[in-house]
This record gives C-alpha cells, structure tokens and sequence, in this order.
C-alpha cells in the first residue's frame, strides 16, 4: 500500500501543479492587460516592471480561489487515465478497495486543506496588502469609494462615528471625520483633519485639525464653538488593522483579522453579516479540497476503452466552475436574505459533499 499511495500521490500532485500553473498563468495575463492602460500613469510614473510586481503579488489570492477546481481536475484527470489504461484495475486487485482508495485520496485532501487555509490566512492577505500599497503609488491612496470607510467605537459616556476617506501608501490616514455624541444622542463634537497617523501607544495624531463643539445645557444648544489645532491627540481603540479592514475587501483578510473586526462591530452594535459570511468561508473553503478529492475518485470505476478522458476532463471543469459560482452566489445571497452566516458559507460544500457521496455509492459501491 505505500507503493500504491506513492504512485497516486506523485500522479495527483504533479497533475494539480500542473493545472493551477496553467490557470495561473491565464489570470497573470487577464491581470497583466487590465493593468496595461495605467503604465505611464500617475506621479510616480507607474512604469511596465511595476505592473508586472503588482500582477504578481496578486497570484497568492488567485491561487487561493483555483486550488480546490485545480484539485477536482487533476485528481480527475489522474483517476481517469489510471482507468483507461488499466492501471487502477491492476490496483484494485492489488487490495486498493474503494473505502482504502477513499481514505487514500482523502489524505492527500488534508494537505491540499492546510495549503489552502495557509496560502488563504497568511500568504495573500500580506501580498495583496503589499500589492495595494504598490498601487496606491499611482492613485496616492487606498479607498474603497468617495465616501472611505465609516467605523464605529463606544466609549462609556460617549459615541464616536468616525469616517476616514484612504490610506496613503505610507500608511497614514487622509480626509479624517470624528463626529462626537452622547448618550443622549446629542452632538457633541465634530473633528476634522485632513491627514492622520497612528501613534506607538494607539492614539490617532490628527494633524491640522479642525474642531468645532456644540456645548449644551441639558438639550438646549448654548453656542458654537470652532478652533483650530495643528496637532490633536485622539485615544481610541480602533487600531490599524481595523482601519486596513475597512478599506480592504473582507475576502482577502486573514481568519484573525475578520474574528476581531467582527467583534468590535458587535461590541458596537454595528451590523457584520457581510464579515461574518467571509469569516465562516474562510473556515470551510479550505475544507472543499477533501469533498473535490472524493468527487473525483468515481472517475476511476469508469470505462474508458471506445472513449477517451477529454470529455471526462472537461466535465471536471465545469463541477469546478460551477462550485467557484455557487459559492460567491450563496454569499450574495445571504447577505441580502439574511441567512445564518455558518450555514450560507457551509451550503455548497455540503451540496457537492453529498453529490460526491452519492456518486461514490452509486457509480463504486451498486456498480
């Protein structure tokens, strides 16, 4: 048996090296040509070797997408032409069963698991991080819109809504809102500045900052009061990286970094269904590779003598592709249906879970 799982496990892993270099290859491409019309762009001059770097810091994140359909079709494609050519029946007769070819196969999922949940949590949130930081070269910022990222922190006698409109490449903060209320609900205090930084001890250093403050005797406005500060000292617990997570796309964080923005939404009675569906794929995207493992072992009980495994290939490209749409469908979905965020990640691998299982027991175990 350790020959045999030798011999499977070279097959399948060079046939899955092989298959996610090529899809690789086409997204580098696609990236490549949509990047083109920005060379030459900007003040720095956004020349073709730095399209070609931010093109590549962002294989991490496509290789986290493609690596459970570059499981399906290569298993695929090693199951079927173990088939066609007889090689899998002389393993089966060897004692390679179909519950020993399962957990065989099932084996070689878990390290496919751990390398999607590492290159998912750590590599591509670092490259695509560094990646935009490259870009924002060109642009001189990081924003996700006009409007920037909105945050929110409780404080025991006050409320602080706080709007911050990019982030440069060097990590500041540009176009800072602090809008101060109390427990009432009453105004307080808006604050202003037109860039920001993070302080060693958490504080946020507004520069050229504008206040303007609403005194108040009980919920009569007394006056108006503005000042200007060149430097202003603001304590606060919203930290760097929950900044980065408001500007960032929540599918390219890390499972830590989702956990903790979540809670300080909740601890701020703010809504995270849209992080907390990103935070369960996290969990369970990964684990697809084991269920594409399994939906490809029926491949080997097939007869390939008057056909050949092209169309057998082909089919495992579209069980990948229409896994890949389900999945960012049911996220849609329930976030706009308001589903339990567990269950809308969970749906489609427990779909094609029970696909696999019901063709293992069909096609392997009845025929």
């Amino acid at each position: 048996m350790r020959t045999i799982r030798r011999l499977i496990y070279r097959e399948v892993l060079a046939a899955v090296v092989f298959v996610a270099i090529g899809f690789l290859a086409l997204f580098f491409f696609f990236d490549f040509v949509d990047e083109l019309p920005n060379v030459s762009r900007g003040t720095d001059q956004y020349r073709l070797t730095q399209a070609l770097a931010y093109v590549t810091l962002m294989i991490p994140a496509h290789l986290y997408e493609l690596l459970p359909i570059a499981v399906l079709i290569g298993t695929i494609f090693v199951m079927a032409r173990l088939a066609q050519s007889s090689e899998y029946t002389i393993l089966r007769t060897s004692g390679l069963g179909p519950w020993r070819a399962m957990r065989t196969l099932l084996a070689l999922g878990v390290i496919f698991t751990v390398l999607t949940f590492a290159t998912g949590d750590y590599l591509a949130p670092v490259a695509d991080r560094t990646a935009q930081l490259l870009k924002a070269r060109l642009e001189g910022r990081i924003s996700i819109g006009w409007t920037g990222a909105w945050l929110k922190e409780r404080q025991p006698e006050r409320t602080y809504s706080v709007n911050v409109g990019a982030l440069t490449p060097e990590g500041d903060m540009k176009g800072v809102r602090i809008f101060e209320s109390d427990r009432n609900g009453y105004m307080v205090s808006v604050t202003q500045a037109a860039s920001a930084q993070f302080a060693p001890d958490g504080a946020w250093l507004l520069h050229q900052a504008e206040r303007t403050e609403f005194p108040r005797q009980g919920s009569t406005l007394v006056r108006v009061e503005r000042r200007m500060v060149p430097q202003l000292r603001w304590p606060t617990e919203i930290s760097p990286e929950m900044v980065s997570v408001a500007l960032l796309k929540p599918d390219r964080m890390s499972t830590i970094d989702l956990f903790q923005y979540i809670r300080h939404l909740e601890a701020n009675q703010q809504t995270s269904q849209r992080y907390e569906i990103e935070f369960w794929r996290k969990v369970f995207y990964p684990l697809s590779c084991m269920v594409m493992v399994v939906l490809a072992l029926p491949f080997a009980y097939l007869h390939f003598r008057t056909r050949g495994i092209t169309g057998y290939v082909f089919g495992g490209v579209l069980i990948g592709i229409s896994f890949f749409l389900l999945n960012n469908v049911f996220g849609y979905i329930g976030n706009l249906r308001n589903w339990q965020p567990w269950i809308t990640a969970a749906a489609p691998g427990l779909i094609y879970t029970m696909l696999s299982l019901g063709a293992f027991g069909w096609l392997v175990l009845r025929r």
